[in-house]
């Protein structure tokens, strides 16, 4: 055995042995969250735009909007394209060029909990007297990695979109429509909980190393009245009808503490539907 790896099986002892203590290797509870420090309106160019930093983990969203045709099933409502880009800057793990697994399942964990939770009100983004429909293009760039991109990205998606503005547009359609600015509509606030199981314990908000090491992960998205959005397990170990309810129960109670973060912040002083001048 090679010496790099005797030292990840030290490494993995020592995790292991700590958790088996109810401790971790950052000095957290099974339980316990890193600090969570939110940064919105940060890209001048972007409509919306919020870094977030997780613990270790450092991540950046942002909001870019544009007039665009509805999907054939749903001619009443705005669109909303979620993608991600893992680039080498923020981990040696990640590599260029196409997405790759690892950053399409992330970009579809956190479209399924903003989409199926009707966070954005996507019927106020159709286009009066016209075909045209606003297009929502949500990017995710992690900076940092340091462990659960997941709740990372969610919180820094919601809160750039809580800031997000639809810009201006001139089109005609029969009749010249001029609107103004306006907020984008938010009705709901998604907040996913990531949780990795390490021997027979659940672990909240992991490290990379944690991550590395775990059985099993699941991440569970609950909106503000406690129900499920979306959940997303990962890695090739079981979980058990406990540590999902006992995931679901995180969630939940994680989930409010976050939203008290994201409703301190400043919302944009612009009106919440466009008037059409």
């Amino acid at each position: 055995m090679s010496e790099e790896n005797v030292i990840a099986e030290i490494k993995r002892d020592y995790i292991n042995n700590l958790i088996k203590r109810g401790k971790r290797i950052d000095g957290r509870k099974p339980d316990e969250i890193r600090d969570i420090s939110i940064t919105p309106n940060i890209i001048e160019t972007a409509e919306g735009s919020t870094r977030v930093k997780l613990g270790g983990t450092e991540l950046i969203a942002g909001i870019k909007i544009a007039l665009g045709e509805p999907y054939p099933d749903s001619k009443d409502k705005g669109v909303m394209i979620t993608t991600a880009e893992l680039i080498p800057l923020a981990s040696p793990d990640f590599e260029s060029g196409p997405p790759r697994p690892r950053a399409i399942e992330l970009a579809r964990v956190v479209d399924r909990g903003i989409r199926e939770s009707g966070a954005i009100d996507l019927k106020a983004l159709k286009v009066p007297g016209s075909d045209k429909v606003f297009v929502v293009f949500i990017d995710i760039y992690p900076v940092d990695m340091d462990g659960n991109l997941f709740d990372a990205a969610t919180i820094a998606v919601i809160s750039a979109l809580m800031n997000t503005r639809v810009p201006a547009a001139e089109l005609t359609a029969g009749s010249e429509t001029q609107m103004q600015d306006f907020q984008l509509p938010i009705k709901y606030y998604p907040i996913s909980i990531t949780g990795v199981k390490i021997g027979d314990t659940m672990v909240l908000d992991p490290t990379q190393e944690e991550e590395d090491i775990a059985g099993a992960r699941l991440t569970v998205t609950t909106d503000v009245d406690g129900n499920i959005r979306a959940m997303q397990k990962g890695r090739i170990g079981r979980l058990s009808v406990e540590d999902i309810d006992y995931m679901v129960e995180c969630s939940i109670e994680k989930g409010k503490e976050i939203r008290k973060l994201l409703m301190a912040e400043e919302k944009p002083s612009v009106p919440s539907q466009y008037p059409v001048l």
